[in-house]
């Protein structure tokens, strides 16, 4: 449970942490122009990526109210973020590879956490129809709480002038 609550409140700081590792690893591991992809392509994607994962992800009732992470966010975010982690070190050879492999398990992450979401949200939906269903039912009366009219009060101003 502590690993889960963990990753909750890693979510929001990972979108300013992992597009920060990118450029730090693109200095450190001397990416030269690849600097230009990092700067312009890959921080403001992983920024807003992570930003949507985490809107996502804590969109959840289960989440919001356990504040703790699914095991199947764990997993998905301990892989995205690691491959984000092994791209930014540049690694030759491995580098396409690496990328690949994150923009996938990112687009993947996507699709778990609307999966997710969908799930949790399919189950309350019926709830609330059943809810309006029962309240509308023909042949029910709604309680009145007197029939007698009510009190109306009315204040004339009297003009000055008369």
């Amino acid at each position: 449970m502590r690993l889960r609550e963990a990753f909750f409140r890693w979510l929001l700081p990972a979108a300013f942490v992992l597009p920060l590792w990118l450029v730090l690893g693109g200095i450190v591991f001397g990416a030269g122009w690849g600097m230009l992809w990092v700067l312009f392509i890959a921080v403001p994607s992983v920024f807003l990526g992570q930003l949507l994962l985490t809107l996502l992800t804590r969109s959840r009732a289960s989440v919001r109210a356990e504040r703790a992470v699914s095991w199947w966010d764990v997993a998905g975010f301990t892989l995205w973020h690691g491959l984000t982690i092994a791209v930014g070190c540049f690694i030759d050879g491995a580098f396409g590879w690496l990328l690949a492999a994150a923009i996938l398990v990112g687009i993947g992450l996507v699709w778990l956490q609307l999966w997710q979401l969908w799930k949790e949200a399919k189950g309350s939906g019926i709830r609330v129809r059943e809810t309006i269903a029962w309240s509308a039912a023909p042949g029910q009366t709604s309680p009145t709480a007197s029939t007698r009219e009510p009190e109306v009060i009315v204040v004339r101003e009297s003009d000055p002038r008369d």
